[in-house]
């Protein structure tokens, strides 16, 4: 069975998620989302992953739990991570290579928007299916 601790961690995380993705999607809150709000739901996805990925490993969380603990915290954390280094190779590639201003790196976009929230995804739903199996 996990620590209470670690499952608030990953409660925690999945509200922040869902909160992340409604304010994304939901038209009436994307009309009064102001930018520092969604920085923020980032900041605490990414500090609440980091928290889960060092309390799995701290508690010694094995077995299948303990993997898809760890995807939900890497995923958590990979997000913004991959976020700002999409952004950073972008900038780097237009300002010291002199590619086209309409250039987008596409390999770390791809890491954010679709790989990652499908990791944090599969490592809640297995996280969630284990938890009530046992």
């Amino acid at each position: 069975m996990l620590d209470t601790l670690v499952w608030s961690i990953f409660w925690a995380s999945v509200a922040v998620f869902i909160a992340m993705v409604s304010l994304m999607l939901v038209p009436r809150a994307r009309k009064l989302l102001k930018p520092y709000v969604f920085f923020g739901v980032i900041a605490v996805l990414m500090i609440l992953g980091v928290i889960l990925l060092v309390l799995t490993i701290q508690k010694d969380v094995g077995g299948t739990s303990g993997v898809f603990l760890l995807l939900t915290g890497a995923s958590a954390v990979g997000m913004p991570v991959f976020v700002i280094l999409h952004n950073l190779i972008t900038a780097m590639l237009i300002k010291f290579f002199k590619v086209s201003k309409n250039f987008d790196e596409p390999v770390f976009f791809i890491l954010a928007v679709i790989v990652c929230p499908l990791g944090l995804l599969t490592g809640v739903i297995g996280t969630i299916v284990l938890a009530l199996n046992k």
